[in-house]
């Protein structure tokens, strides 16, 4: 039983560690002018994502909170991975190897920031003012009997 639960976190730790490595490959993709746009645009977006300290959802949140985590980062890395052409990922990743820093990702901050910003918005406009007045409306309509 002890020797399948240190397999077990062996194979966490090998897994957490080829996900770092591979944001790193993807944060340096995404500044290389040889990999094609849409890798480039994808990579750049995991890559600051992964690296962003504020989540699209975040981590309080019961369960959703590290479902984003544990679902939408490593979806986005093997999408990103698939469309960067295998000799450039794997000089990418060599490269992510020898990098002991992590990248700060301002861009990926900033799109967060801007996403929760624009959703506090768009509640506050619902729930006040005018835009109260449209959606108690829809409302209105969408349960009147047909």
């Amino acid at each position: 039983m002890e020797a399948r639960l240190t397999s077990l976190t062996l194979r966490v730790k090998l897994w957490a560690a080829a996900v770092k490595r591979d944001v790193m490959a993807l944060w340096i993709a995404g500044r290389d002018p040889r990999v094609p746009w849409v890798a480039k645009a994808v990579a750049g977006l995991v890559a600051a994502y992964a690296l962003s300290p504020i989540d699209l959802i975040p981590d309080f949140v019961p369960v959703l909170g590290y479902l984003d985590d544990l679902i939408l980062v490593p979806a986005g890395i093997m999408l990103a991975v698939s469309l960067i052409p295998p000799a450039l990922l794997n000089e990418f990743r060599l490269q992510a190897e020898a990098r002991l820093e992590r990248p700060t990702s301002r861009a990926g901050v900033a799109m967060i920031l801007v996403l929760w910003v624009l959703s506090a918005l768009l509640l506050f406009w619902l729930f006040t003012g005018e835009g109260a007045a449209i959606a108690s409306g829809l409302i209105a309509i969408a349960s009147a009997p047909a």
